[in-house]
């Protein structure tokens, strides 16, 4: 039996100093010091093996905060672990209070670090998102946001239509920000590996998105002034329309992989609910309890439904590429009825998701390992009510997910 931990970690805005990355928005000196210090605080905390960062404009910045939390770690750990020469140096306590250092004297971590293919000028930044694995990586990781072929979603005639007139469609040819691909060789629980990959994502906002035509200085519904309320709802339906076209394209990703019989696990800012549209794309439909009550999807008569062979069937197709939620599953366990990752005006929410395969799910006879126990660092969110504190800048408006996994409890699945 063996243990690892994954984690989700959406930093707010990391940058340099001195560097404008949304229109006069930058950190002083002193501001990304103390942003830096928080981050190595709850990188140290965290104490996780693989770590998926949302909002990462600078791999520099990303770095020199892992080489602050490593010195760290190195201190923590001379101040706090008796060497062998103590006869006591083997008691677990000591085994809990240690910190492994991410990059530092750990020749197999790596980092990988995706900028946003629409990255522009000072002021007109876009982020990306990283990986850090101490494990290091089992081959190159793969990075998606430009779509190979545009995603055409076409709309169907509505019934009572004649003919199949053109309904419209919705286009996508690139995502807002990248998804990473990672292989990951996790501890098996039988003292060798077994490749784990990993998705990264940070879909689509629910900032709305409003169209500005050339030659305008901003866009027309962006004047709060004249407020435009159904333009400012288009906005949020395009966001909507994006953000789920998006959670598709991960998803098809997500089911070559399960076709080829790989655990996967998914985590990142989903800007969405586990119940959302979105979330549930990512995740796959849930089985009904019974489709023998169904009407066939041919049914010529009221009694055509589908057959116990065929229910149990149909069960077991949806539940193979089925993904199921870290919190959800923690929740089922444990005597814990609400967990948030985002605090704005009064509204506490998960967005922040960290989603695996059956292959850890426990009721599985064949599993290769569970979730022992799931995490969360939400403390330092606060919902917009004191805008005067500095965590509500620098601090990150997201809570930090950690999902503590224990392998080597089943057979292959």
């Amino acid at each position: 039996m063996s243990r690892f931990t994954i984690a989700s970690f959406n930093v707010k805005n990391l940058i340099g100093a001195d560097k404008e990355y949304y229109k006069f928005q930058e950190y002083t000196p002193e501001e990304y010091a103390w942003k830096r210090d928080w981050m190595a605080d709850q990188l140290l905390t965290m104490n996780s093996d693989i770590i998926g960062f949302q909002e990462i404009f600078e791999e520099e910045a990303l770095r020199d905060v892992i080489e602050e939390t490593d010195r760290r770690a190195i201190a923590s750990n001379r101040a706090s672990i008796p060497d062998q020469s103590k006869g006591y140096h083997r008691r677990a306590i000591f085994r809990r209070l240690a910190v492994t250092p991410y990059l530092a004297d750990n020749p197999d971590a790596a980092l990988a670090f995706a900028p946003n293919v629409a990255d522009g000028e000072p002021g007109h930044r876009r982020p990306g998102n990283a990986i850090l694995s101490r494990f290091g990586f089992a081959e190159p990781v793969q990075v998606l946001q430009d779509l190979p072929e545009p995603l055409i979603v076409p709309f169907s005639a509505l019934r009572g239509m004649d003919g199949n007139s053109d309904a419209g469609h919705f286009r996508l040819r690139r995502l807002s920000r990248p998804i990473l691909k990672a292989r990951i060789p996790v501890p098996d629980g039988a003292g060798g590996t077994r490749i784990l990959t990993v998705f990264n994502c940070h879909l689509k906002s629910k900032l709305g998105e409003l169209p500005q035509k050339p030659g305008d200085p901003y866009p027309p519904a962006a004047d709060l002034t004249r407020y435009d309320p159904v333009a400012r709802a288009m906005g949020s339906l395009r966001a909507a329309l994006r953000r789920m076209a998006e959670a598709w394209v991960l998803r098809t990703e997500i089911i070559e992989e399960l076709n080829d019989g790989n655990p996967v696990m998914v985590l990142g800012d989903f800007n969405d609910g586990e119940h959302a549209v979105s979330s549930e794309i990512i995740s796959g439909e849930v089985p009904f309890k019974n489709y023998g009550w169904m009407l066939r999807h041919d049914a010529q008569t009221p009694n055509d439904r589908y057959t116990d062979e065929e229910n149990e069937q149909i069960t077991r197709d949806i539940e193979r590429v089925r993904l199921h939620s870290a919190e959800k599953l923690f929740v089922r366990k444990s005597a814990r009825d609400m967990v948030y990752t985002s605090a704005f005006g009064g509204v506490f929410e998960s967005i922040d998701q960290i989603y695996m395969s059956r292959h850890f799910h426990p009721d599985n006879a064949r599993k290769l390992g569970q979730m022992e126990y799931f995490s969360v660092l939400n403390d330092h969110l606060t919902d917009g009510s004191h805008p005067e504190a500095p965590y509500n800048k620098l601090a990150s408006d997201h809570g930090q997910i950690i999902a503590h996994m224990v392998m080597g409890d089943g057979a292959d699945a």
